[in-house]
């Protein structure tokens, strides 16, 4: 449950004015907000980690052109499927679940590796590379050494973009937040080339990005924040706890444990649920990593992304006060 002080409260309530504990943390908070929205901040590259040697440093907008393309017949083929750091995102991992037609986290136990996301500090799953005696490489689990990706149709959003990246930036001064795209170039690739023109959003639509953009969004925004405040002091001036880093974690890589959390906890007693989504929870991954990263925003960062009884903001409302000495 997120810090009851940070919950914007209106001084003519019921409950009185605000105290002097609570003006200060409401002052300190509103400098802390304000260094945020002044700072520009350079989010999420693709889900590919890269040394920033081949990211070419332009900013590629859809109507953009490109030259690349990438087919068997080339020289080049399956070489950006060895050693690779790709970031399993959660909608990577339901398009797999349904490929293997098991779940999610079936999924990460046979073909990921937990890790952290070094900019956020957050816990995520990383795709597994294979360790091959008297190998120096170390191929993609999915790999087929002649026919390549065995699962090109779900592959994750990381490998569709390439060579293309996908970042976010919030501008200074501006509470929108602008995606853009730029090129990696690698010297194992080819592809670049190729005589195949195509402007940045027809490479986009041909390999698919679209629903993974979309599925994907708030779970990076998390990604992106909490990446973001590690340079102001994280969320309310310290780190995401281990409580809420195990919790983003099961809701990353294992639906159904959060569902377990969601309908056999106290959830819907603390917060307002309708009747009719608590039907489609029971069903949808979909809806429910939709109300996991919108309970994850309430929680780190206050966002006003779900609703909380009355009666549990106002027992929270008091504790704190009483925790302060205000009685």
């Amino acid at each position: 449950m997120s810090d009851p002080r940070k919950t914007e409260l209106d001084p003519d309530s019921a409950d009185g004015p605000l105290s002097p504990e609570e003006e200060r943390y409401a002052e300190e908070e509103a400098k802390r907000r304000a260094a945020e929205h002044d700072m520009e901040m350079p989010i999420v590259t693709a889900m590919k980690e890269t040394t920033p040697e081949p990211v070419q440093p332009v900013r590629y907008r859809a109507s953009d052109k490109l030259c690349f393309d990438c087919h068997k017949g080339i020289s080049c083929w399956n070489a950006c499927c060895y050693d690779t750091d790709i970031m399993l995102t959660p909608y990577d991992l339901q398009r797999l679940a349904g490929h293997f037609e098991c779940r999610p986290a079936d999924v990460v136990r046979l073909f990921g590796s937990p890790s952290v996301h070094d900019r956020s500090n957050m816990p995520v799953v990383k795709l597994k590379m294979l360790d091959r005696p008297g190998d120096r490489r170390k191929p993609c689990v999915f790999l087929d050494e002649v026919d390549g990706c065995t699962v090109y149709e779900n592959r994750p959003a990381a490998c569709r973009y390439y060579p293309l990246g996908l970042a976010a930036v919030k501008i200074k001064e501006q509470d929108s937040i602008e995606n853009f795209y730029f090129m990696v170039r690698e010297p194992h690739c080819h592809g670049h080339d190729e005589p195949k023109e195509q402007t940045v959003a027809e490479f986009r639509e041909a390999q698919g990005v679209e629903p993974y953009d979309q599925q994907n969004a708030d779970w990076i925004y998390i990604l992106m924040k909490l990446t973001s405040w590690k340079s102001v002091g994280g969320p309310w001036g310290k780190e995401a706890d281990a409580r809420t880093k195990k919790m983003f974690y099961m809701a990353s890589t294992d639906i159904d444990a959060f569902r377990q959390f969601v309908f056999n906890s106290s959830f819907f007693e603390r917060y307002l649920v309708e009747p009719a989504m608590r039907e489609e929870l029971a069903t949808s991954d979909e809806a429910l990593l939709k109300l996991a990263c919108d309970w994850l925003r309430n929680v780190l960062f206050n966002e006003p992304t779900i609703a909380v009884k009355e009666h549990v903001l106002r027992e929270a409302i008091a504790k704190a006060r009483r925790d302060m000495g205000g009685g």
